[in-house]
């Protein structure tokens, strides 16, 4: 059944109303008539099945016939923060990340960073990549569209860190531990809170914002880190953490990372 996130005023207790890009699907991409049935969320904390009526020239309004539960969405929050890689990279770790169950995308700017930004076209950008992830929430049957922000500067990120209830930079010097130890140690740290979820607690129970755990994962440009900076994000609060033995691409170093969290925290059956 199709998806669609729709912003949360346009639905009530009895009724959604559907406009923009999404009305545009259904009349003319679905061919969507009066008593064909979607799926829509408000991207916060509820969804539903809702029936269409005859559709309009530029709207949709549909009955809701079931309210549905919100638990497609991770234990925890995982935060990607991805120094702007070159092309459409950022597009192809937004899309995929959103599948794979990111809770929020933080691009930045590092010394080895290629890309310049405009600032003039910057809001554009960022409205494209709010785009593509609302469209892969929507594919991925997602309860909640991940957020997107403005690219930050080095220094700005570092003052992120402390937001997380823990965060580990990539690095492909690190000699120590392996980011899936970290992961173990962030969640023996939260083991007694409500937030951790093990394999007995199965797919169905829900979290709120407040139970789950934060976790960034920050990942480098296409040369990767210096020393410098991997040294000041461990002062800010982070631990260096390695991949495995192989080098691996941005793009590729960002999904892999997002998909071993998920893995280790029971998401996946870890």
């Amino acid at each position: 059944m199709q998806r669609y996130f729709i912003a949360p005023e346009l639905l009530t207790e009895t009724d959604v109303t559907i406009v923009g890009d999404d009305a545009h699907h259904i009349i003319r991409v679905m061919r969507g008539k009066a008593g064909d049935q979607v799926i829509v969320s408000n991207g916060l904390d509820r969804e539903a099945v809702v029936r269409l009526r005859e559709p309009e020239k530029d709207r949709v309004v549909a009955d809701i016939v079931e309210w549905l539960p919100m638990l497609n969405e991770p234990a925890v929050e995982v935060w990607i923060a991805q120094s702007l890689p070159k092309g459409d990279k950022m597009e192809l770790v937004i899309q995929k990340g959103t599948e794979i169950g990111a809770d929020r995308f933080i691009p930045f700017q590092s010394e080895r960073t290629v890309v310049q930004l405009d600032v003039k076209k910057e809001g554009k950008r960022v409205e494209r990549w709010q785009k593509i992830a609302k469209e892969a929430a929507e594919q991925a049957h997602r309860n909640r569209v991940p957020a997107v922000e403005a690219p930050l500067s080095w220094k700005q990120l570092l003052e992120r860190i402390g937001q997380a209830d823990a965060a580990w930079i990539c690095y492909e010097k690190q000699d120590g531990l392996q980011l899936k130890q970290r992961i173990q140690e962030a969640l023996t740290k939260h083991r007694d809170s409500s937030v951790s979820r093990t394999a007995a607690d199965g797919p169905t129970q829900a979290y709120t914002a407040e139970q789950r755990i934060k976790l960034l994962l920050i990942v480098g440009p296409e040369g990767g880190f210096t020393e410098q900076e991997v040294k000041a994000a461990e002062a800010a609060g982070a631990h260096s953490v390695s991949l495995g033995r192989r080098i691996l691409r941005t793009e590729t170093a960002a999904m892999v990372g997002l998909t071993c969290i998920l893995y280790e925290t029971g998401e996946m059956g870890g």
